[in-house]
């Protein structure tokens, strides 16, 4: 049952996914998803985190990935989504020094994630 177009219970949720509403949990309490809340504390789940869900569940079902693996790719995941931007301000003069301090930081944040 969606109580929006786009917002849907945990029990709608984990069957759309063909998962169990425990798994969801989980993924919450690991950081993976964060659903909204009601005023009430119910779970809601977007289309966007239905998506996530979605690609966190074959990382583990069809890639094999256990789920450290699966935040290490999401980190990184996000951290390149966040430098994606700053590739064209690169080239800009008035930004340029900026973008390339953020893009350090950025591939620094890589470096620890990874390890390296």
């Amino acid at each position: 049952m969606a109580i929006e177009p786009e917002l849907y219970f945990i029990s709608t949720a984990a069957r759309l996914l063909d998962m169990h509403p425990q798994t969801l949990r989980k993924y919450e309490r690991l950081g993976l998803v964060r659903p909204s809340r009601t005023i009430g504390s119910v779970r809601l789940y977007s289309d966007d985190e239905l998506q996530r869900l979605r690609l966190i569940k074959h990382l583990v079902e069809e890639a094999g990935i256990n789920l450290a693996g699966v935040q290490r790719l999401l980190r990184i995941a996000e951290t390149v989504q966040r430098i994606q931007p700053l590739i064209p301000q690169i080239t800009e003069a008035a930004t340029r020094v900026d973008a390339r301090r953020r893009l350090a930081r950025e591939i620094a944040r890589i470096g620890e994630i990874t390890g390296l």
